[in-house]
């Protein structure tokens, strides 16, 4: 299998800040140990990193970091696969799935979720209020509002117009657009080096109605354990969830493997079981140690990811599979 090296296009810098955001083309070599906070993002999420790394340099806590980080996007319009003005599923209906962990090991998550701007923070109401790990449907809508949020609309018109046009055009059940990637998952560690993880989504566009991919996925989707480290992942779900992800990662850095080492690795695994169908999807990963060493990896060039460190921070290789 070919691999390409590439140089890191720096996309963007937010003044006085120290976030960076880079075109990772499916990958990047750890980064030197560091001391202090630290947040990492998939794709291009500056305004998220600003607002969770904001909370980490006021002293604020891991968990509150992501949740404010993942907020961010769930709340913008714009954005078309988070949240608020997401795609829907192929009925027109947006559905909603998000999990949270923090450093204790508890988590919390929610499932096929509607009406709710912010799932993130109904599955850590899961996490803090319940027993339970997972709440689903309208289930996880009975808790959201007894738990004060509001109900509201979240297919906005410029949603709504695009699945008009899809439906119109009779387009296959969840074609990957890779325009409008399909997850924000966010990890940071705090001051006193603990870890936490968010991950959030409206899922893939125009899916079946009932579908629900990795990102609620305790584990797929994301996975905390903060004596080793944290890992997330994006993309196509199905390939995710198939191979449990993210605890793999987790794992594997358990076992030495630096951050790097294991995104490469759980890529492996998903491109062996699938060496003739990986070129067409992409899933990537994120990772993050105790040290504060990251990794990243992925199926296809194009990958991004969003980065704040208290050091200063330059630009890295990249690696990532081509089409064979």
């Amino acid at each position: 299998m070919a691999i390409k090296r590439r140089t890191f296009i720096k996309k963007s810098t937010l003044a006085g800040t120290g976030i960076l955001s880079y075109t990772a083309v499916s990958g990047n070599h750890s980064s030197p140990t560091v001391s202090g906070p630290m947040v990492m993002a998939t794709w291009n999420n500056p305004k998220a990193v600003e607002a969770a790394a904001s909370v980490l340099t006021s002293g604020g806590s891991a968990l509150d970091s992501v949740e404010a980080g993942a907020r961010v996007p769930e709340a913008d319009p714009k954005d078309k696969s988070v949240g608020y003005g997401g795609l829907p599923d192929a009925n027109g209906v947006v559905t909603l799935d998000a999990c949270i962990m923090d450093p204790l090991g508890n988590a919390g998550a929610v499932t096929y979720l509607q009406h709710i701007k912010h799932p993130i923070s109904v599955a850590r109401k899961v996490m803090e209020e319940t027993p339970h790990v997972m709440l689903s449907g309208q289930g996880a809508l009975d808790f959201a509002l007894e738990q004060g949020f509001q109900q509201e609309n979240l297919l906005t018109d410029s949603s709504k117009k695009d699945w008009q046009q899809w439906a119109k055009e009779k387009k296959p059940f969840g074609e990957t657009n890779f325009e409008n990637h399909d997850t924000i998952g966010i990890l940071a560690i705090d001051k006193n080096g603990d870890i936490s993880g968010a991950c959030t989504t409206s899922g893939m566009a125009y899916k079946r109605h009932g579908r629900v991919g990795d990102s609620p996925i305790i584990g797929a989707g994301m996975y905390v354990d903060n004596e080793v480290g944290a890992a997330c992942a994006t993309g196509v779900g199905e390939y995710v969830m198939k191979t449990l992800g993210s605890f793999l990662i987790v794992e594997l850095m358990r076992q030495g493997r630096s951050p790097q080492e294991a995104c490469e690795e759980a890529i492996k695994r998903i491109v062996k079981k699938h060496p003739r169908r990986f070129a067409d999807f992409q899933v990537g990963y994120l990772a993050i140690n105790k040290a504060g060493i990251y990794g990243t990896y992925g199926t296809e060039k194009g990958f991004e990811y969003t980065l704040f460190q208290n050091s200063a921070h330059g630009r890295h290789d990249a690696d990532y599979y081509l089409k064979s």
